[in-house]
């Protein structure tokens, strides 16, 4: 069984920071903007280095999303940058009339996601954003699991023509992914090759899944485990091919179960290979205030309850 092992953990949010930073050095057309939050989305040295292609629009997310829109027309890759909440909540009605709709080339990145934004409580936090991103016609969404991934994710979004929601977070998580890796919208990364069960697992809960597929192994049970950074477009046929040999499915996320990435598995396996799924998520609830290590175990989103998932769902085989 292959393992993976950190030497550091990290935010993801900085691996956006990093990833910005590169794209102002390398692409003269990358703009950003940001309502308020600098220092939390990590925008220092891009600001610092390209001081004339960052635009500070303040508490106004609504506008930020007008402007983004605008600023495509003349051949820009804006970038703007707040909290997940705010980044979609807030601001749905101009992502979907002013940036899908037309397909402009917009990138919403969005930092403190899920319930690992912590302490700030319920009001800040949003486990509904990937559903919101989903349904929007022609919308990327991609969510990544460790400063690495997130970097490299950044730099390769810009190359994609057509609107991209990149959600990442707060707390400092395990790097477990390479430095240099080369980030391919649309396509899943196998980790862990097993027989009996599938994990899919994306953002925060892909170390849980690996942790959890350790304790898995020494019960005698082979984990498959896929880290799926890309939700939409999703990578059917990696999860359809690891399901013909497990024969059963868990889904991990901090999201909320309805309308995230398994639903999106559930309607692909429904469509294609009924197969036995459980999930790992939160059960249609609101967070609370609390630190990211306490809510994660509250709302059982961790490698126990992945576990559990996996030895329930082996039964329904």
């Amino acid at each position: 069984m292959k393992t993976y092992t950190y030497t550091e953990k990290k935010d993801t949010r900085s691996g956006f920071g990093a990833g910005l930073t590169e794209l102002g050095r390398t692409n003269p057309n990358v703009v950003a903007l940001c309502a308020d939050l600098i220092g939390s989305l990590k925008m220092d040295q891009f600001i610092k280095e390209n001081p004339e292609r960052f635009f500070q629009i303040g508490i106004a997310e609504a506008n930020m999303m007008g402007i983004a829109a605008g600023l495509t027309i003349g051949g820009k890759i804006p970038f703007t940058g707040t909290f997940a909440n705010f980044s979609t909540g807030r601001v749905y009605d101009q992502i979907r009339q002013s940036i899908a709709y037309s397909g402009k080339n917009v990138k919403i990145c969005a930092s403190h996601a899920g319930l690992t934004l912590g302490e700030d409580g319920a009001t800040h936090q949003i486990l509904e954003d990937i559903g919101l991103m989903k349904m929007l016609p022609g919308m990327t969404v991609i969510n990544t699991c460790d400063y690495n991934q997130t970097k490299a994710a950044t730099i390769a979004i810009a190359e994609h023509d057509g609107p991209v929601y990149l959600r990442f977070g707060r707390p400092a998580v395990p790097i477990f992914t390479p430095e240099n890796q080369k980030f391919e919208i649309g396509k899943a990364v196998n980790l862990t090759e097993g027989t009996d069960v599938t994990i899919v697992a994306t953002g925060h809960l892909v170390w849980e899944a690996l942790e959890a597929s350790k304790v898995l192994h020494e019960k005698g049970i082979s984990a498959e485990v896929i880290n799926i950074h890309t939700i939409k477009p999703l990578d059917e046929k990696t999860i359809l091919d690891s399901v013909a040999k497990t024969g059963c499915v868990v889904t991990a996320e901090e999201h909320n179960f309805l309308g995230g990435l398994g639903e999106s598995v559930a309607r692909t396996l429904a469509l294609h290979k009924p197969t036995p799924q459980e999930f790992v998520a939160t059960n249609d609830t609101f967070g609370e205030s609390g630190t990211p290590a306490q809510l994660m175990e509250k709302y059982g989103l961790n490698s126990a309850t992945i576990i559990e998932k996996v030895q329930a769902v082996i039964k329904r085989k």
